[in-house]
């Protein structure tokens, strides 16, 4: 019933979208956000209460102090360690924004937390933006064309492109920041030495979630910028979409490089280590709203649309991800019963930004249990 549900949900915005019956959208100004009536939108207001509901009894069973949370996590990790900031985590908060406006609110949408790999939806943000600027001429370039030191040295690395780093299908081999790219996430099978001398894969054939090749490509931008990142977020994303003045992205104690004379911080894609992005429900929720309208925030352009669509097209090596988007088409991290066209932003400890263009519908949600996601969207799309 919920699938045939979801089909019938889908078809009508999608035929409502073909007629060109849709409202305008709604894009707040900064730190003023109009909220409405989920009725105003023929949305069930009790059961989207219900999926709030859900949302504050699943919170994330982890521990609220987020190192230890880091430390236990990642245990079975060989030298693992904390390298940047951590803090402490509120309660479950979340923001439904539907056609730009807020039409559900829980918890302290205005706290500052870790968001974990959330990080890396906003770091392949910066990679578009390089691309919009002809900073990178293709995604398929060998990055070692742009990154000319060490870090792509060998015949292997020399075959990793953007889209590999993007789409983590790169098999990056070295070490960075003092962390080794086979002690990141390693097998649950063999030992050190297994894991250190196995087969390197071809770049682009299989996908391996690992934060060390994560932060190489955050590397290589700040390399290709040659500006601090976070400065490039602001500049280009964060200030035209009115966000707050209270996020920071991180990277580790040891991340530092010398770029034109000056010291710079190569961020962190993830707090696996400490460090990432430090933000608030609200400015996630502005990112989102940006995303869900094709990069266009008040008839401003900010990136294009063509990025966008390519970067929540399914990568050769894993269907369920893009250019650090996931995706929900049909694999291993299908939400069942939900539509195909949904995509999202994901990390440790609940962390979530889910998109949806056709509903023009944003759903952010902070430390829910990771395994209740699924139940919990679908909660809120059975308020339509």
């Amino acid at each position: 019933m919920r699938s045939k549900n979801t089909q019938i949900l889908t078809f009508f915005f999608g035929l409502l979208t073909s007629l060109g019956i849709t409202q305008e959208l709604y894009f707040p100004d900064r730190g003023n956000w109009e909220e409405k009536n989920p009725t105003e939108f023929n949305i069930n207001a009790t059961k989207l209460d219900e999926a709030i509901q859900y949302a504050n009894a699943n919170e994330h069973s982890g521990s609220k102090d987020l190192r230890i949370a880091i430390l236990k996590g990642f245990e079975h990790e060989p030298y693992h360690q904390i390298l940047g900031p951590t803090k402490k985590r509120g309660t479950p908060a979340g923001l439904i924004l539907k056609n730009g406006y807020i039409v559900a609110k829980w918890g302290d949408i205005n706290r500052v937390d870790m968001t974990f790999s959330v990080t890396k939806s906003y770091l392949s943000t910066i990679a578009g933006l390089a691309l919009d600027a002809k900073l990178i001429q293709s995604v398929d370039d060998f990055t070692y064309q742009y990154v000319w030191d060490h870090t792509f040295s060998g015949a292997h690395n020399k075959k990793i492109s953007w889209r590999h780093l993007l789409t983590q299908s790169s098999d990056w081999s070295g070490q960075l920041w003092g962390g080794y790219d086979w002690a990141d996430r390693p097998p649950k099978t063999g030992d050190i030495d297994d894991w250190k001398f196995r087969k390197l894969q071809e770049p682009g054939t299989v996908f391996e979630y690992n934060d060390v090749r994560v932060n190489v490509l955050a590397y290589s931008l700040l390399n290709v910028w040659r500006k601090p990142l976070p400065q490039i977020l602001k500049e280009k994303i964060m200030d035209p979409i009115g966000a707050s003045s209270t996020w920071r992205w991180y990277g580790y104690d040891n991340s530092w490089v010398t770029i034109d004379g000056m010291k710079m911080q190569s961020v962190s894609g993830g707090g696996h280590s400490g460090g990432g992005l430090f933000i608030n429900t609200l400015d996630h929720a502005r990112f989102g709203l940006l995303f869900m309208n094709n990069g266009s925030w008040n008839n401003q352009q900010l990136i294009s649309k063509n990025w966008i669509q390519e970067a929540i097209q399914s990568s050769k090596a894993n269907s369920n991800y893009g250019f650090m988007w996931w995706l929900n088409k049909q694999g291993s991290r299908h939400w069942e019963g939900l539509p195909e066209h949904l995509y999202y932003a994901a990390g440790f400890g609940g962390n979530f930004i889910v998109i949806d263009q056709k509903q023009n519908l944003v759903i952010v949600t902070r430390w829910l249990e990771p395994n209740k996601i699924d139940e919990f969207v679908t909660k809120v799309y059975n308020a339509f």
